[in-house]
This record gives C-alpha cells, structure tokens and sequence, in this order.
C-alpha cells in the first residue's frame, strides 16, 4: 500500500467536517500563505469519510464533556491570534 501526504484547508470557525480518506494520519497543522491547513499521510485509494474539528482561541472556554484530541495550534494576524484544533471523536 502507497501512501501520500494531502493537505486540507481549515476555515478558523468553532466546529467543521472535512473530508479525508479512511485512516488519514495528521501530520500537523499549519498556516501557509495566510490560510491554515492540516497536512495528513493518507491512502488516497481509501474511502472518504467525514472528520469534524473544533477550533478555540486562547482563553475561550472548551467543553471536556465532549471527547476531543488535540492536534495542533496556529497563529494568525501576526501572533494576535493563536487557535487550538482539536479533531473529535463522535462521528
């Protein structure tokens, strides 16, 4: 199995889907050109399937009752803006 690595442009909102192939690695996350976006190793022959993110700025409030796991931080507007993603686990 050949794998490769995809990027996937982020919208910086509160909660979104993105579709990847099945069993998609993250890798990071990232901010190029002014837009920030997960790199992931995918098998570009698997299905896609939808996976939902969270995004927080520093000192917003985040809801543990909900099972996330964090995948990185990015920073925007020349550091003024630092956001958190977390990739959740209910869909």
């Amino acid at each position: 199995m050949e794998k490769t690595i995809w990027k996937f442009q982020l919208e910086t909102t509160d909660y979104q889907e993105i579709e990847m192939p099945y069993q998609s690695k993250i890798l990071c996350v990232q901010v190029q050109n002014g837009t920030p976006n997960i790199w992931a190793l995918v098998d570009p022959k698997s299905p896609l399937v939808k996976r939902a993110f969270d995004i927080f700025g520093t000192g917003h409030p985040v809801d543990y009752n909900v099972k996330r796991e964090y995948i990185g931080t990015y920073q925007l507007h020349g550091g003024s803006l630092v956001l958190h993603v977390f990739g959740r686990a209910d869909i």
